[in-house]
């Protein structure tokens, strides 16, 4: 009796495995998720991006970028900062832009981190499983670069259709 309670018990933990291993697979929905979340947050980069180009070259004291650059390269030598001729005006709007650049760490890693454990975009578990696939397994981390590939190019499609539409052409 002692031997069928073992061999039952044995099957019973194989079929538990087994069934932990199906939860820890890997699925495409699991996989557009992840991807999702990926492309999401590269457009939020690419915003944040644009605002500082933006912060810089629409700023008239930075005369489109040409004055940043000097302030930027003289910027920790106070002989340097003198015979660029830096005024106070320019160190504080050259402050404005380091302090946003400053800023922009942890502003992009709180936007990702809220994206991951939003359970209704991809949640924690899910993003978890799927690092540890595409670190485990190049066939699956090669399908999850494709879909992210496949969403960008989609969306530069869906941008320059309607960049054209809006340009009359």
């Amino acid at each position: 009796m002692k031997k069928v309670l073992l061999f039952g018990a044995l099957f019973a933990f194989l079929g538990l495995a087994a069934y932990a291993q199906d939860e820890e697979k890997v699925t495409d929905e699991d996989l557009a998720k992840y991807a999702n979340v990926e492309v999401t947050f590269d457009n939020y980069v690419n915003s944040k991006t644009e605002e500082l180009k933006s912060m810089i070259l629409e700023n008239e004291i930075f005369q489109g970028g040409g004055r940043y650059n000097e302030i930027k390269a003289a910027w920790d030598d106070e002989a340097k900062m003198t015979e660029a001729k830096v005024t106070e005006e320019e160190k504080v709007a050259y402050e404005e832009v380091k302090e946003f650049q400053a800023s922009l760490q942890g502003v992009l890693k709180e936007y990702k981190t809220g994206l991951i454990v939003d359970e209704e975009i991809l949640g924690a578990g899910t993003y978890n499983k799927v690092l540890k696939a595409t670190n485990d397994d190049p066939t699956i981390k090669e399908k999850l670069d494709n879909m992210i590939a496949e969403m960008k190019a989609k969306q530069a499609a869906e941008k320059a259709d309607t960049t054209k539409v809006t340009d009359g052409k």
